[in-house]
């Protein structure tokens, strides 16, 4: 602090010169951080600091340029490139807007809705504050800041990321994984490490350019997308039995490989903000592996984009895939016939031949995914799939005005051929009595209706049809899923270790016997049991519930 001033804001005007003490001293540094990459306040500074960092650095533009040149620093520091910007004090603004109450609402003690930050931090954790603080609104724009909102962060991002690493962790412990096997070139990795591996750069490729762009709240969207709907979601649960299946070798290696490599590159991702937790997972990785040489994630380089990694082909195929997936899983939902319950077909109408190809490609993945036998492609969906459409008003009447209630009589009457052009091309042409109009395909809304046997959804033009019919060989092989999952939960509860033998008794049921005999081979190699005994009665054992039916079953550690 200084005893005399001129005046505050042109004490505030001069601090990227006063803080270096230029041009008395330190003009090298000076040189280096001139001008400033951003600046962030309040609206409110506009006519304030913005402006007085500004108006001095244009007043003296001509006596910094003078200072560095005589100093010899105008060409070596680079400065010259910028100097057509020397009297400009920063390069970019971030314009902070408020955080309000979570009715919109300004915080004040009058109205008794202001939120301790110190407890909050307490409460939920600097990180999970910061991270629903920067994902939840641009900074730009004002926050209704709802405590709800923090713990939503906590359980379905970091939540869900800690439990993907928990799962890493255990079955790497198991296998004594410590990526000390020559690294696996991506073109010897199945296609599902390929796609995630691909997707993974292509995050920090999307995720550098927001963060570069002064976009955090962007950033760190895409970074909760691609761990919620590629990683947990996908990647993680598709690959699960590589994990736990089979020997210490190739494809085993491979998937811990993988895994590691996008868990690693994550965290370095997103430790600007999320500093505690990543440095914490960083830690704890790399004092098993010690792959980077770097105390703490904040010591580490940050991740670029390998762009040979990167397939868009195979990225979009992958989506269509969980496309797909979502729509039958969605049906499976409303029809409520659990994941568990193999069905036997799903119908998809392709709208190309290029359609087709991608979906054959990842066609075991889908049924895996939704447990179907079968995939069938048809080309023509009249006299199969009855749609009905109808204009998007919102989309629609934005363009037409006062042609809008004619264009939508006219959609309305579109046949089942009409309907099926529009998809396949993504427009169709209509006449109005103006003139003739190309209707696109956002600007009408599509829906598919249910035939008998069958129930079906639509994502866009991205149409499919489930079977739900219910032979007695599909409800045997779901009898015995459920039987395998009841027998999981026990191992679990009663705290087995993953690879404990053990044999199982299970009290007669005329029902529930034929079921269990028809698949033991493939129950005992999931349970990882040596024995299946039916007995005519069980005093020991736990009641477990298959499809309505209660059953008692005994389950022994060998």
């Amino acid at each position: 602090r200084v005893p005399d001033l001129v005046d505050v804001w042109f004490d505030s005007g001069a601090m990227p010169y006063a803080q270096w003490h230029f041009p008395f001293e330190n003009k090298e540094i000076f040189a280096q951080n001139y001008p400033a990459d951003f600046i962030a306040e309040g609206v409110d500074q506009t006519r304030g600091w913005f402006y007085t960092l500004h108006a001095l650095g244009s007043l003296i533009k001509e006596s910094v340029e003078e200072e560095l040149k005589q100093a010899g620093l105008w060409d070596a520091s680079g400065m010259k490139a910028a100097g057509d910007q020397a009297g400009v004090a920063y390069k970019t603004v971030v314009s902070n807007g408020l955080v309000l109450d979570k009715n919109g609402n300004k915080m004040s003690k009058r109205l008794g809705n202001v939120v301790n930050p110190f407890e909050t931090i307490e409460k939920y954790g600097a990180d999970a504050t910061r991270w629903y603080l920067i994902t939840n609104a641009s900074p730009w724009d004002n926050l209704k800041f709802d405590l709800a909102g923090i713990q939503e962060v906590q359980r379905k991002f970091f939540g869900t990321l800690y439990n993907t690493y928990q799962f890493f962790v255990l079955y790497a412990n198991v296998d004594g994984f410590a990526f000390k096997e020559a690294y696996i070139p991506l073109a010897e990795r199945p296609e599902i490490d390929r796609w995630i591996l691909s997707s993974l750069n292509t995050l920090i490729k999307n995720a550098s350019a927001a963060m570069d762009d002064y976009e955090p709240t962007a950033a760190g969207r895409l970074i909760e997308e691609f761990v919620d709907e590629h990683l947990s979601n996908w990647y993680v649960r598709l690959c699960r039995r590589r994990f736990w299946k089979g020997e210490y070798e190739g494809d085993k290696i491979a998937a811990y490989q993988t895994l590691y490599e996008c868990l690693e590159t994550l965290i370095r991702l997103m430790a600007p903000i999320s500093p505690f937790f990543s440095d914490a997972v960083f830690q704890r990785l790399n004092a098993v592996t010690g792959r980077i040489d770097a105390a703490s994630v904040h010591h580490a380089a940050y991740p670029k984009a390998n762009e040979a990694a990167i397939d868009a082909s195979l990225e979009e195929r992958m989506q269509l895939a969980q496309d797909v997936s979502s729509l039958v899983l969605s049906i499976r939902k409303k029809v409520n016939i659990k994941v568990r319950q193999p069905l036997q077909k799903v119908l998809i109408p392709v709208l190309n031949p290029e359609m087709k190809l991608q979906l054959e490609r990842v066609e075991d993945l889908i049924k895996a995914e939704v447990n179907v036998k079968e995939l069938t492609y048809i080309t023509d969906t009249e006299g199969v799939i009855n749609k009905k459409i109808k204009a998007n008003f919102k989309v629609l009447g934005a363009k037409l005005g006062a042609q809008m209630k004619e264009a939508a009589a006219l959609i309305g009457q579109f046949t089942q051929h009409q309907i099926a052009e529009l998809e396949k091309a993504g427009e169709i042409s209509i006449q109005l009595s103006a003139s003739a109009y190309s209707l696109q395909l956002n600007e009408v809304e599509i829906v598919a209706e249910d035939i008998p046997g069958w129930s079906v959804a639509s994502k866009g033009s991205l149409t499919v049809a489930l079977d739900i019919t219910l032979s007695d060989a599909l409800k045997k092989e779901g009898d015995a899923r459920e039987f395998i999952n009841r027998v999981q939960n026990i191992r679990k509860e009663q705290g087995f270790e993953l690879t404990d033998r053990i044999f199982v008794q299970v009290a007669q049921h005329e029902v529930l016997m034929p079921s269990i005999n028809e698949f033991k081979d493939y129950i005992c190699a999931e349970i990882l049991a040596d024995s299946i005994e039916f007995m005519p009665a069980l005093e020991a054992g736990v009641d477990v519930e298959i499809n309505d039916i209660l059953l008692k079953v005994n389950v022994i550690k060998k």
